[in-house]
Formats: C-alpha cells, sequence, structure tokens
C-alpha cells in the first residue's frame, strides 16, 4: 500500500495533476510525500475520505497553495490548524462525519469558501469569524451537538442552504430572516419551541423542514404558501380542539425576551415604548439617501440591536414591532397545506402591529 501511495503521488507531480484520489487508503497521518519540496502547486482537488486521519499538517497551504476543493469526509479529525486560514483558493471543504469538537477562528479567513460541510461531529459551537465567509453558499451542520448558531452567521449573505438538522437548538437567531438568498432551511429533530417572526417573509425561501421539533407549536404565516416539513411537530392534537386562547397560548411559548406584550384584539393604543422604537426605525432606516445630519443614537445595546433586527414586521402593513406583538392563529387545517400534514397538529401564527391590523389581516389576503 506504501508504495503505491508513493507511486501516486509521484506520478502526480510528474504530470502536474490537478486532481489526487487517495480515498480508502487507511492513511493514518497526513502522506509525508505531499508535503516534501515544493509539494503539488499544481493540485486543485484533494480526496482523502474514508481514511483515519486524525489531523492536518500545519503547512498544508504552503505546499498545496492552490487547492480549490478538499474532500475529508469519514476521517478521525479531532482538530484542524489555525493555518487551515491560509488557502486561499479553496471553495469547497467536507470535513463531514469526524470527530471535530470545535472550530478554529481562521475558518472565517477562507473568503473564497462555498460550501462548508461539518455534519455528523461533535460541535457544541460555532466561531463567530464564520459570518465573514461573505461567499458561502451551503453550511451543512447538521448532527452535531450545537445549542444556538452564531448571530453573524446574517453576514453570510450568499447563503442559500443551511441545515442544521439533529442539533440542541432551542431558538433561531432573528438575524437570519436578513439571509436574503437563503432558499433552504432544514432544522429537524431539533428542540425549538418558536421560529422568527420574519421567517419566510423573504421570496427566496422556498423550503423550511423543521420535523420532529415537538415543542414547536406554531410557524409564522409568512411561511403558509412554502414548502414545509413539520411532521412530528406540536403538542396534543386536543389542543387545537379546545379553546382558542388556550391553543393560542401554546403556540407563543418561547417568544424572544424582548416582547414584552401580547396586544389583544380590544386594545386601542399601542404602548409608549414601542411607539418610540417605531418613531425611531423610521427615522434612521427610511431617512432620504445621503441624509447624514442625524444625530447618533445613545441607546442601551439592546434597543440598539432591535433598531437594527426588529422582532419582526406586521403581516398585514409590514410595520416594524419591537416590544409588543398582537398574534392571531390559524390551524393548519384550514390552510391550503392541510392535506400535505394531515398529522400535524402545528398551526399558523400571524403577528400584527395593532388590532386594527389583526381583525384585518387573513392568510389569504
Amino acid at each position: 500500500m506504501a508504495t503505491e501511495l508513493h507511486e501516486t503521488i509521484f506520478v502526480a507531480k510528474q504530470e502536474r495533476h490537478k486532481n489526487l484520489f487517495l480515498n480508502y487508503k487507511n492513511l493514518k497521518n497526513f502522506p509525508v510525500e505531499l508535503l516534501k519540496d515544493e509539494g503539488l502547486q499544481f493540485l486543485e482537488r484533494l480526496y482523502m475520505k474514508r481514511n483515519s486521519l486524525m489531523t492536518l499538517p500545519d503547512n498544508l497551504a504552503q505546499k498545496l497553495p492552490n487547492l480549490i476543493e478538499l474532500y475529508l469526509h469519514s476521517n478521525n479529525i479531532a482538530i484542524i490548524p489555525e493555518a487551515i486560514g491560509n488557502l486561499a483558493r479553496l471553495q469547497s471543504l467536507d470535513l463531514s462525519n469526524n470527530a471535530l469538537q470545535m472550530l478554529c477562528p481562521e475558518i472565517g479567513r477562507l473568503r473564497s469558501l462555498r460550501h462548508l460541510r461539518l455534519s455528523n461531529n461533535q460541535l457544541k459551537c460555532l466561531p463567530p469569524e464564520i459570518g465573514d465567509l461573505q461567499d458561502l453558499e451551503t453550511l451543512d451542520l447538521a448532527m452535531n451537538q450545537l445549542i444556538s448558531l452564531p448571530d453573524r452567521l446574517h453576514r453570510c449573505l450568499s447563503l442559500q442552504n443551511l441545515t442544521v438538522d439533529h442539533n440542541l437548538l432551542s431558538h433561531v437567531p432573528r438575524q437570519l430572516c436578513w439571509l436574503h438568498r437563503l432558499n433552504q432551511l432544514s432544522m429537524a429533530a431539533n428542540r425549538l419551541t418558536f421560529l422568527p417572526l420574519d421567517l419566510g417573509r423573504s421570496r427566496e425561501l422556498q423550503f423550511v423542514f423543521v420535523d420532529n421539533n415537538v415543542d414547536l407549536k406554531g410557524l409564522p404565516s409568512y411561511l403558509y404558501n412554502k414548502v414545509i416539513g413539520c411532521s412530528g411537530c406540536g403538542g396534543s392534537s386536543q389542543a387545537l380542539e379546545g379553546d382558542t386562547a388556550e391553543a393560542l397560548t401554546e403556540a407563543l411559548v418561547g417568544l424572544p425576551a424582548e416582547v414584552k406584550v401580547i396586544g389583544a384584539q380590544m386594545d386601542n393604543v399601542v404602548p409608549l415604548e414601542e411607539l418610540a422604537m417605531r418613531t425611531m426605525h423610521r427615522i434612521y432606516h427610511h431617512r432620504p439617501a445621503g441624509l447624514n445630519l442625524l444625530p447618533t443614537i445613545i441607546l442601551p445595546k439592546s434597543l440598539l440591536d432591535l433598531l437594527q433586527f426588529p422582532l419582526g414586521h406586521c403581516h398585514r402593513c409590514s410595520q416594524a414591532m419591537f416590544t409588543i406583538i398582537y398574534p392571531k392563529l390559524f390551524p393548519l387545517r384550514d390552510t391550503a397545506l392541510a392535506g400535505v400534514h394531515r398529522r400535524t397538529t402545528v398551526s399558523f401564527v400571524a403577528y400584527c402591529c395593532s388590532s386594527r391590523c389583526l381583525r384585518t389581516f387573513d392568510l389569504q389576503g
């Protein structure tokens, strides 16, 4: 096997191969032949799936500077060296089915990266620097131990496919609603109790899979005309047969802490704090282009974050909402998707900015 490996690498060097297949070679260490002398300067794609590698060399980028794709699926890699960030041309990195417990912040230096696959590892968190990958299109994090996603993930403006199935997520950052190119979001088999109010507002998002989140009792009504997987969600089927108020209470479990008031249909006055936030939002986010004469806002960070990322927008009039919501329940069986998801008790919940919008909102309107 060693002789065959040596010959394969020797020929690749001599003939300046761009692709090198070293799958199923029972490798426990990274082949030193790849790192000798000047390395493989012309190599663009390296396949090393189904081996027993435990780590990567620190000089990988120095010896293989033109790597575009690196496939390390099904090894025993526990640590990725900081030098991984030096692979300036890397576009695809597959580290699925390994033993990763953490990801180094230098992963954020892979500015050309478009596809990152980290499924079936032991990751409990992600570095905030992952948000620096602005060309990233695919991120697969399924089958890890993640309890949260980085708030800065919304900076991955090119992200189209996000998979976080089989983790320990109890909530989803509402900043994800700003990923306007996101087409598919899969969060099946987590511990979700609530989804961001604006989820589905983007026209690009077409597929949302949240199956087997047993405590998820409501879906934002922006999703009602999307392709949704929600089998195995919700509580007892009796919950929606009884009192509407009780069912609505269950559907609102896990609302963001910033929600201070749940409005009712008979309310006629919006709280002063909410009105002030809406006014500031209009002034600072809808001012004429080029107008920079407004004073700097001095507010606690929590309120500044809210101004930048509202809780959601009214399903009736698109008014931004910050501290109060007016929810309206639409049982799934009353929507166009009822026939698709007969076995689930999940309902759609519309969120309005006032009792007036609440009274006039309808899923079909």
